[in-house]
């Protein structure tokens, strides 16, 4: 029982989570000052459908490959 549940393994999954989550965020702020239009504003404001797609399979596609790396 002792090896199924150590304390490092816990803490490097919680580590590598908040790593992953502000690679993430980091990355669509980057993207969103890149690009010639507001896509918070397109998205919220206009509600245009093909920029939230776009912005959808933007972050599952950053959040699969932040995963494998970390895994």
């Amino acid at each position: 029982m002792e090896d199924v549940l150590q304390l490092k393994y816990i803490v490097g999954s919680v580590v590598y989570t908040f790593l992953g989550m502000l690679i993430l965020i980091i990355s669509f702020i980057i993207v969103e000052k890149i690009t010639p239009q507001n896509i918070w504003l397109e998205l919220i404001d206009k509600r245009n459908t093909a920029i939230a797609i776009v912005a959808g399979a933007y972050v599952i596609a950053i959040a699969i490959i932040i995963a494998s790396a970390i895994h």
